[in-house]
Parts: C-alpha cells; structure tokens; sequence
C-alpha cells in the first residue's frame, strides 16, 4: 500500500500545473494531514464546519481551509475568521449570511457558487435562474465570487460526467463575462479529476486517493 506521500506525489504528477489540488481531508486524523502537509500539500478541505474549526485550531497556520460541503447558514460565523474559500455556495441567501459574518470580521471571503449539473437528486447547486439572480444582486462587500463549483452524477457512464462537466464550463463562461476576476472552475474528484481536468477544471478536490478510503465517524 502507498503511502499518503507517495499518493500525493502520484496525483501531482498527473495534474497540469494551472490545476490547483485540494486535498480533501474529511473524517481524516491530524496525524495523517500532517503527513500530507510534510510532503508539502497546504490546501485542504473539510465538509463539516465543527471539525474544520477544530483542525484550524490545531494544525498549522500556513493551512489553507476550504469549506467543501454543504453550508449551512448558521454555522457560517464559526468559519468566518479563517475559510479560506467557500465551494459550495447554493442560494443568495447563504451568500448574504456569508457577507454579513464576513464584514463582522472585517475580511473578505472567497466563495463559488455552486451549480447543480448532476442528473441526480442528491446533489445541492443553483439553477441557471438562481445564477442570474446572485449575479445581479450588487449589494455584497465582503464576499468576492471566484467561480463555480460543481459535481457530477455518480456513474461509471464516461460521456454523463463529460456533458455535465461541459454544462459547469458553459456557465463557467459566461460568469467570466460578467465577473473577469472569476478563474476558478471547482470540479473533478478522486474518481472522475482526469475527466474533469480534459473539460477545463481549474481545481480538484481528491480524498479517496490520497489518504484512502474515508474513516466512519
């Protein structure tokens, strides 16, 4: 068996250099995002915000913590001193919530809003509609959008996860025209980055395949 090393070197070799990777590093040890961290990965991700807020506060400073799961709006004012991006933002009203704790810790965050690509129901993200919406809506100092984020439906079905991953780099596009700061298209995991990095991902979020299967807390 590898060793998380060893898998981080592997996966960094297969990533062009304009990818950005974000280790995902949910359910996982401090131990075991130490050694990540030791064999030079800074970027990780969490999906829940109590056990980001507890590694924040425990693992190195140079770390920067993205917030990869689904966020719930009261839980946006633990993370707020600190996140350094917002994946997984799917309504205007938690955007608003973000700005709000945001302003309260005079700092501007980060965030991608989410869109919802996957022929599946278990999959949060807005609509072409909800896009709109946030993009017109003017009166938020304090987050700055900085691309989408999406997922594609789980299957082994290759031309799906391509036509849902070209959906996301149309919207993706078209954020552009109206927002030039934006350059991050969030999408690709363990088991489908390759396929996501051929349509245009900027940055992959993998977990599986660097420090093994996911631990069961």
């Amino acid at each position: 068996m590898m060793s998380i090393k060893e898998n981080l070197e592997k996966i960094r070799e297969s990533l062009p250099k304009e990818v950005t990777l974000v280790a995902v590093s949910k359910t996982k040890t401090n131990e075991e995002i130490l050694e990540a961290y030791a064999a030079g990965q800074r970027i990780f991700g969490e999906n829940k915000v109590q056990e980001l807020t507890r590694k924040w506060e425990l693992l190195p400073e140079d770390i920067e913590w993205h917030m990869i799961g689904h966020l719930q709006r009261n839980k946006v004012k633990y993370m707020a001193p600190y996140v350094a991006l917002v994946h997984g933002v799917d309504s205007l009203r938690l955007l608003k919530e973000i700005d709000k704790q945001a302003k309260k810790e005079n700092r501007i965050i980060p965030c991608l809003l989410q869109m919802h690509i996957a022929e599946e129901d278990t999959k949060f993200g807005l609509n072409e509609i909800e896009l709109d919406e946030i993009l017109g809506y003017e009166h938020l100092e304090h987050v700055k959008i900085m691309g989408l984020m999406g997922m594609a439906t789980f299957t082994t079905d290759e031309q799906q996860i391509r036509k849902e991953f070209r959906k996301l780099k149309a919207y993706y596009e078209r954020l552009k025209e109206k927002l030039p700061q934006a350059n991050i298209l969030s999408m690709g995991m363990s088991g489908d980055y390759e396929i996501a990095i051929e349509e245009g991902s900027t940055m992959v979020r993998i977990g599986s395949s660097i420090f093994g299967a996911r631990n069961i807390i």
